[in-house]
């Protein structure tokens, strides 16, 4: 189980997590919703090292491992698809996902296992990653971490910006990766795909949890008063 302990998280002196904790167990899916600013992307940040935290404030399985590298985290099996995508410009497609799996452990998912299954990322697997659409870009990154074959997978914005059918194809990918066990930390701005995409999910505001419980059941009239804070 991954999970944070009254984690605070901050940005020089500006404090943007109080007290944070939460969990996310092997096989699930959580989703951390709240607005702007709210600190989902800071407690993704913390959880792989790109914020430093104290070593009890972020736990695998018990253990401390808050403050690591983001490298060491992903040897964990902890990797972050992150807000913007940050796919290398100068590399193919197909490079991209290379240099990731060379970077990762070994497990079941591979660039070929992703280019049978997905026959458009095999269409453009030799173009320059950024010359591709903002979805097809989202694939991509998508996959780069799955080719790190995580146990964890925290996926930050993943359908900003793109088009409903780009938003459904990096879904379906993030889908069969739920179907193979994998547990995923899901900040999405869209509430409603985020309750239907999760099994549970945390309200977020001004870095502290006001709402928390199962997606199937929650009170869409009380998760739309915590998230805009009234």
């Amino acid at each position: 189980m991954l999970r944070t302990d009254r984690l605070d998280a901050y940005y020089g002196l500006f404090q943007a997590l109080f007290g944070f904790t939460f969990e996310v167990r092997p096989g699930e899916t959580v989703a951390l919703i709240g607005s702007n600013g709210a600190g989902k992307s800071t407690l993704l940040r913390s959880i792989v090292g790109s914020v430093r935290t104290r070593p009890d404030g972020v736990l695998l399985d018990g253990r401390p491992v808050g403050g690591e590298p983001e490298r060491k985290q992903l040897d964990r099996g902890i990797a972050l698809v992150p807000e913007g995508r940050r796919l290398f410009p100068s590399l193919t497609v197909r490079e991209n996902l290379q240099l990731a799996m060379r970077n990762g452990r070994k497990g079941p998912w591979t660039v070929e296992r992703l280019m049978k299954e997905f026959p458009v990322m095999e269409a453009f697997q030799h173009r320059p990653a950024t010359a591709l659409s903002g979805g097809q870009q989202q694939l991509v990154a998508l996959s780069r971490a799955l080719v790190c074959n995580p146990d964890y997978l925290l996926c930050d914005e993943i359908s900003l910006g793109l088009s409903p059918v780009a938003v459904n194809e990096v879904y379906e990918l993030l889908g069969r990766a739920r179907r193979d066990g994998l547990a995923v930390v899901l900040v999405e701005q869209n509430v409603k795909r985020a309750l239907s995409e999760s099994d549970r999910f945390y309200c977020i505001q001004k870095g502290r949890v006001v709402l928390q419980g199962s997606s199937e059941h929650a009170d869409h009239a009380q998760v739309a008063q915590a998230y805009f804070g009234i």
